[in-house]
């Protein structure tokens, strides 16, 4: 829970710092944003009026793009902890068992050699953590086993 919290202080950090500084540039030329020796010393007065808006218009296009994958990785850090219940009866695992939890996120059993035999309950809490060896699903009365999410 302390790395969750840990990590979407840093992105909310991250963002203040960055998107002020990528409007800036937004609104401001290669030329602008360097000195006169900068851009001598980079070649880039060789190049023509033409020339210089293409490269902004790259420079500027490269930034959102940049922006685009920063908004992928916050979205992947959703998935560092999901708290929900399971959606109808867990019966158990049998080796190839796909886990539908009622927050819409499915679930597959990581490793067919884990057989577990639970007294099938209704809606049992479950939770997912994402570890450095992959996912791993805590459901009431079970140990805990690895998954894979499942893309729907």
């Amino acid at each position: 829970m302390k790395h969750r919290i840990l990590v979407f202080a840093s992105l909310c950090a991250l963002t203040l710092l960055v998107c002020p500084a990528i409007r800036a540039q937004d609104e401001e030329s290669i030329k602008q944003a360097m000195s006169p020796e900068e851009f001598h010393k980079a070649g880039l007065d060789k190049l023509t009026d033409e020339e210089l808006r293409n490269l902004d218009r790259w420079l500027k296009g490269d930034r959102e793009k940049t922006a685009q994958k920063a908004a992928a990785r916050t979205s992947r850090t959703k998935m560092d902890l999901v708290v929900s219940r399971v959606a109808g009866s867990f019966p158990g695992l049998a080796g190839n068992t796909v886990i539908h939890l009622e927050d819409g996120t499915a679930w597959r059993q990581a490793n067919k050699y884990d057989h577990y035999g639970a007294s099938p309950v209704d809606h049992p809490g479950a939770a997912v953590v994402r570890s450095a060896f992959g996912y791993k699903m805590r459901i009431e009365g079970v140990p805990e086993f690895y998954v894979n999410p499942v893309r729907q």
